[in-house]
């Protein structure tokens, strides 16, 4: 069995939301103690990861440090986290594999994700990311190209495209290293948003790609049977925030459709989760799983967590 293992960007962070290095190292070795155990069961896992922290505190230092210095565009930024995660999470799970006398080797890759060039974000943004600032702060950011917008008393906050993944640009290499053996992280937040321009030239572009949905197009890309979506909750929930609201346990594609239509799942959060395991089963996965890091190694057998199946 293969399975793409996606994990928040907040699975990457402490309890209380902190990411700072030490915060991000101890997360790291909780997730990758999930993922020996499995390879010890001889399933191939596939590692995805959000960066939504990490690039959150990459934005801050631009903004600090706009005065000085160029800010770094977000394909930049991307790159970057992608890197350092991989890098972090490499180190955890070879630690935990020697633990459990697991004889695997780890490979992180700094992945490309193509998207349309046309797509309307990016002359109309609409994505918010980032803090909000004062006017005067937002000012000298746009002075350097970045389009941000007055929310009223919160202050101002800077908006990008969100286009939809198309294809994974290095799936070549990802593949060829997964069957090799290795165990690969790949696709970090979604993938450096990329274009094609008209003559062939590939380009990284301002925006950020949801990283659900990425992770979708990755565990079809690697033939992955399962995709589990590993996030801070060990279900998905209707009617949350409700005294009525009910865990969901498994449901067919069809039905889990029917509630994200009916608006069960906020757009900022659980909704893209939904979304991609949705897509993922469509496209030929046995399954998808939303649940949390503890429920992780029962989820591949499908009794844990919200486990989305086909009609």
């Amino acid at each position: 069995m293969r399975v793409l293992l996606a994990l928040g960007g907040n699975a990457m962070t402490n309890a209380d939301g902190r990411a700072r290095p030490e915060d991000q190292i101890a997360a790291a070795q909780v997730a990758m103690a999930a993922v020996a155990d499995l390879l010890r069961r001889d399933v191939e896992v596939v590692i995805t990861h959000g960066n939504g922290p990490q690039v959150g505190n990459l934005l801050v230092k631009n903004e600090l440090a706009a005065a000085v210095v160029p800010p770094v565009p977000l394909d930049w930024c991307g790159a970057q986290t992608q890197a350092t995660l991989g890098f972090v999470l490499m180190n955890a799970l070879e630690g935990a594999m020697a633990d459990r006398g697991v004889d695997r080797r780890a490979a992180a890759l700094v992945t490309r994700t193509l998207v349309d060039a046309d797509d309307s974000g990016f002359t109309h943004p609409t994505k918010p990311i980032g803090r909000f600032l004062p006017a005067a702060e937002a000012a000298l950011l746009v002075e350097h190209g970045e389009t941000w917008e007055d929310r009223g008393e919160k202050g101002w906050r800077r908006v990008v495209a969100s286009p939809a993944p198309l294809e994974i640009l290095d799936a070549p290499a990802v593949r060829a290293l997964v069957d090799a053996g290795f165990v690969v992280v790949a696709n970090g937040g979604g993938g450096i948003p990329t274009v094609r321009d008209p003559d062939g030239s590939l380009r990284g572009v301002e925006a950020v790609i949801d990283k659900d949905l990425g992770a979708a197009l990755l565990g079809r890309t690697v033939d992955a049977d399962v995709l589990v979506i590993g996030t801070d909750v060990p279900n998905a929930v209707l009617r949350f925030g409700t005294p009525d609201a009910e865990a969901l346990g498994t449901v067919t594609l069809a039905q889990m459709r029917e509630y994200a239509a009916a608006g069960h799942f906020a757009s900022g959060s659980m909704g893209p989760k939904v979304d991609a395991a949705c897509r993922f089963v469509e496209q030929g996965g046995v399954r998808a799983v939303i649940t949390d890091l503890d429920h992780i190694t029962s989820a591949i057998t499908g009794d844990a967590g919200t486990v989305v199946v086909p009609n």
